[in-house]
């Protein structure tokens, strides 16, 4: 099975808030297989619900749901020696180190990152980068 897309971690609270509704509508037309999430994407989901208080056991369970749609890529060799020459090219973006990370991931594994942060991930030559998110 051949996967296309990379969630970006905004994409999936989308997902998860079900908002907007173009972000659903766009998954929605993928094939079971199709989209993943690096394992750092999901590190920084569960470190969202850790963090969501009162909201942490409705958060568990609609993360939860997520994952059922979703295939989580573990993040293996060849993301780590794509990650090293691709921050240092950046290193004077110091804020991005998680960006910079799934940016490898997807690289390494061929598929084109869905986030609503194009900016972010713009400046990664060889990345493919598109935005799910309704801007109108």
């Amino acid at each position: 099975m051949k996967h296309r897309y990379m969630l970006d971690t905004n994409i999936c609270i989308y997902l998860m808030k079900h908002q907007p509704p173009s972000v659903r509508a766009r998954f929605e037309q993928c094939f079971v297989g199709d989209v993943v999430i690096s394992a750092i994407t999901l590190a920084e989901l569960e470190f969202g619900v850790a963090c969501s208080g009162e909201d942490k056991a409705h958060n568990e369970l609609v993360l939860e749901s997520l994952l059922e749609d979703l295939i989580v890529v573990p993040f293996e060799q060849f993301a780590a020696k794509t990650y090293g020459p691709l921050r240092a090219a950046h290193r004077e973006r110091r804020q991005d180190a998680l960006d910079k990370l799934i940016a490898a991931h997807a690289m390494a594994l061929g598929l084109t990152l869905v986030t609503n942060n194009v900016a972010d991930f713009r400046c990664f030559e060889g990345l493919v980068v598109e935005n799910w998110v309704d801007n109108h």
